[in-house]
């Protein structure tokens, strides 16, 4: 992975040194990046619906499964915990992945919403993530993005409509039904 267009005046470091920090980090082209305090209890409500339905979305598919936060080491700089994701396939790891999820939701903070819709769609965009969704509660709206050649398209935004993802693992078109996180 190329370097991210971030201008830094810090050290940078490296996963086995990430391994050693106390807190929530993640650590992204070296640099540190500190996870916000808990997550409200709108955000954690939020996840959870959204680790339900992708769950229910996947119950016919014996490839891939949801996962909520877990390590996805990119390189010895880089590892970030998405709020929810979608792999299909069998890590070889059991701490963390290292293979690009096919779907990742990110729900907006304060405190995290610059580097979700910033850092963090560049990096899945170059990762070759294929769905990104950026959910806003404040607003009640999602984001979707689909890659296309290596760069993401807008699929829409969303609030009481239905996502559909498709993931060849699966062998089927998959819908999401986004008002049902709200």
């Amino acid at each position: 992975m190329g370097a991210l267009k971030t201008e830094h005046a810090f050290p940078r470091y490296t996963y086995k040194e990430y391994l050693q920090w106390e807190d929530k980090w993640e650590l992204i082209d070296g640099y540190p990046y500190m996870m916000a305090p808990a997550p409200t209890i709108e955000h954690q409500s939020i996840s959870f619906k959204i680790a339900k339905e992708l769950d229910f979305m996947l119950e016919n598919c014996s490839l891939c499964q949801a996962l909520l936060p877990v390590d996805w080491k990119i390189n010895d700089e880089t590892v970030v915990q998405p709020d929810n994701l979608v792999i299909c396939h069998k890590p070889k790891n059991k701490n963390y992945i290292t293979k690009a999820p096919k779907i990742i939701f990110e729900v907006l903070s304060k405190s995290t919403a610059k580097k979700d819709t910033g850092i963090k769609f560049e990096l899945y965009e170059s990762e070759g993530v294929n769905y990104y969704i950026i959910v806003d509660p404040d607003e009640k709206i999602a984001k979707a993005y689909e890659l296309k050649e290596g760069r993401y398209i807008k699929m829409g935004d969303f609030s009481d409509e239905k996502i559909k993802f498709d993931i060849s693992t699966c062998k089927k078109q998959l819908t999401f039904n986004i008002k049902k996180i709200w």
